[in-house]
């Protein structure tokens, strides 16, 4: 769409033409005759030709070498967004098919897109009163009947033109039995048809009809390019108007042509021929950019009084709420891409005040904080939505915003905490604001997890080790196994058993059992599931000797678990076993072992002073569950020491929230 042609050539040059079709641009009356009707803008400027198009330049260089080797399809779809240009696309198709010069001989010529005149049939396809061009609008014609006139027409020869040219706008609005019935035609028309379809549903056309048709996508126009092209016309039409109103009105038609010269006629008559941005900003509802920024600020610096003052005021000389958050959203959102892409300020849809100070934030916030941002403003923008007084669900959500700039991130948070066990020798840490830049050097990620975690060192003791396949090696017990306790090994047993990779196969016979530890290992090896479920939880140890186990059993148990475990274990190690039922109360099952020591390494986690630290700044939090450092996976070990965790919330925690270690 060109800036700076109105729909047909000047007066001038083709009075009598213009003055016929209306075109030309409105002037006042004569005092014989009366005065020219007003033509909206977004028709006066309508594209008459392809060069007249803005944005689409993927398509046009498509068609035209197309049309330059001849291969010209027998039907095309175009879809987009409102306003892009779709219809009027299709009638300049329809024009390029049937261009005849108006200088040369009747039915001379070729199909181009190189239309610099009006030629013999271009005024008729403009008015839409072709004979050999129809237009069809589907949401009001969805039927098969309908079909059935375009396919009985498609028959017969063009009576003027080139070829007949089916335009059906809003195609995805024909019915099914519609559909059906052009499949055919649309698949092998005669050489002298030619089908344009336009739609903003594109998924709603049938994927029949999307094969039968070269499918083009009209993208929408970028804000600097709308911009520039609304100038165009303002300088057309005498109108003055400033950067900024220029920039809100690019901004608001969210890339539509059409919203965008609707809104400039709007604008034009609001201020009387001159348009400044503060009359843009009042007819549009919008909060001055400079204003909104100062908002952002506000809140980035945690000086909630005066956001809601800033917000107040907004609000009262006719802001919209919502509105406002959603410019926050916006801004949040520039000043994320400046920071990823320093070249983005040189954007023309920018007023100055975003491009200076937007690339100041940028530099001063961390992406953490920004994203942070984002996320509550996109909630807070559907709360005010929904909201039955928006203006305090605004303010509620710009007082949990302003107050979670207080907030650090969690791995800011944990790299504060380290700074500070380091600075006080592992005592009670102070409590300064945790937002505020770390001085000292962080620690590493494991000296922080070591200290003061000498329960969880002795719950790292290994567990049975013997290979199962080697008899020498099972009659000698490690190190770590005659020393622990028998509640950690029983603990690292269900923890840490081998692979089924690392399994033999078979179980040489001559295995020595000692402890429960290893009864629960051999049942595990050999993928007796049910057996060792019963053996953690349900049975007690009294006694172990070579060959002879006595066991006492809790309540739930299997009244057949004793005959099974003899049995099992004849049969595992290769020689008899007895196993006998005591009288006595026996030792704690591996469950209770395990429970047990969980929560004394809980209560001494809990006590250690960078723990106690951490649930002093966030109130209400508590351990659920505390993992030594044998039981994280060597990737998330590795990554968890890197210092550069990123922030997995939104906001703060609450009361309700949980924190695991």
């Amino acid at each position: 769409m060109s800036a700076d042609r109105p729909d047909m050539p000047d007066d001038d040059a083709m009075p009598d033409d213009n003055a016929m079709l209306g075109l030309a641009p409105a002037v006042a009356s004569s005092s014989t005759g009366p005065a020219t009707p007003y033509r909206v803008l977004a028709r006066k400027y309508r594209p008459q030709t392809f060069a007249d198009l803005i944005g689409q330049e993927a398509m046009v260089r498509t068609l035209r070498n197309a049309f330059a080797s001849g291969r010209i399809a027998q039907a095309y779809i175009l879809t987009g967004v409102r306003g892009v240009g779709k219809t009027t696309t299709a009638r300049i198709l329809a024009r390029a098919l049937n261009y005849e010069p108006m200088d040369g001989p009747a039915g001379g010529g070729a199909p181009t897109l190189d239309m610099p005149e009006l030629g013999r049939h271009c005024r008729d396809i403009i008015e839409s009163r072709h004979v050999d061009v129809q237009e069809m609008d589907a949401a009001s014609n969805t039927g098969i009947g309908d079909v059935r006139e375009i396919i009985e027409a498609a028959r017969y020869k063009p009576v003027l033109a080139r070829y007949k040219v089916f335009i059906i706008d809003e195609v995805h609005m024909l019915s099914t039995a519609a559909f059906n019935g052009l499949l055919k035609t649309l698949e092998e028309p005669p050489e002298h048809v030619k089908f344009v379809f336009a739609t903003t549903e594109i998924r709603k056309v049938p994927v029949t009809v999307l094969s039968r048709c070269q499918r083009f996508d009209l993208r929408r126009i970028d804000s600097g390019v709308l911009a520039h092209h609304l100038r165009g016309i303002c300088e057309a039409e005498g109108v003055t108007i400033d950067a900024e109103a220029l920039s809100l009105v690019a901004r608001a038609a969210e890339g539509s042509v059409r919203d965008s010269l609707s809104l400039l006629d709007q604008a034009i008559a609001h201020g009387s021929g001159t348009v400044h941005a503060e009359q843009v900003r009042s007819l549009l509802g919008l909060a001055d950019r400079g204003r909104v920024i100062d908002l952002f600020e506000s809140l980035m610096k945690g000086d909630i009084g005066n956001a809601l003052v800033e917000l107040r005021e907004q609000y009262d000389t006719g802001a919209d709420p919502a509105v406002v958050i959603a410019d926050l959203a916006e801004f949040t959102h520039l000043v994320t891409r400046l920071k990823i892409l320093p070249q983005a300020a040189e954007d023309a849809a920018l007023v100055e005040a975003e491009r200076v100070r937007g690339r100041a934030l940028a530099e001063g916030l961390s992406m953490r904080v920004l994203a942070r941002a984002w996320q509550m403003l996109v909630k807070g923008l559907a709360e005010v939505q929904q909201a039955a007084k928006p203006m305090q669900a605004a303010e509620m959500a710009l007082v949990r915003l302003a107050y979670a700039s207080d907030l650090p991130t969690p791995d800011e948070a944990l790299r504060k905490l380290r700074d500070l066990e380091g600075t006080t020798g592992g005592g009670e840490a102070p409590s300064p604001r945790l937002g505020a830049p770390s001085s000292g050097a962080p620690t590493s990620a494991p000296q922080a997890r070591s200290s003061g975690t000498a329960t969880a060192a002795a719950l790292q003791s290994a567990p049975m080790s013997r290979q199962l396949a080697s008899p020498a090696t099972a009659t000698a017990p490690s190190a770590a196994s005659a020393t622990a306790p028998a509640s950690h090994l029983a603990l690292a047993s269900r923890t840490e058993t081998p692979r089924p990779a690392e399994r033999p196969a078979e179980a040489a016979p001559g295995i020595r059992i000692e402890t429960m530890a290893d009864l629960v290992a051999l049942a595990s090896t050999r993928r007796d599931l049910k057996l060792k479920f019963s053996l953690e939880n349900h049975v007690r140890p009294v006694a172990f000797e070579d060959g002879r186990l006595e066991i006492a059993l809790t309540s739930e148990a299997g009244a057949s678990l004793v005959t099974e475990l003899q049995n099992k274990l004849s049969d595992w190690t290769g020689r008899r076993w007895l196993v006998a039922l005591s009288r006595e109360q026996g030792e704690q099952t591996v469950a209770e072992q395990a429970k047990s020591a969980r929560e004394t390494l809980l209560s001494d986690v809990q006590a250690n002073p960078l723990v106690e630290a951490v649930l002093s700044r966030f109130p209400g939090a508590k351990i659920v569950d505390v993992r030594t450092t044998a039981e994280i996976p060597p990737a998330l070990d590795d990554y968890a020491s890197d210092d550069d965790l990123m922030a997995a919330r939104d906001d703060g925690p609450g009361a309700d929230d949980e924190i695991e270690f």
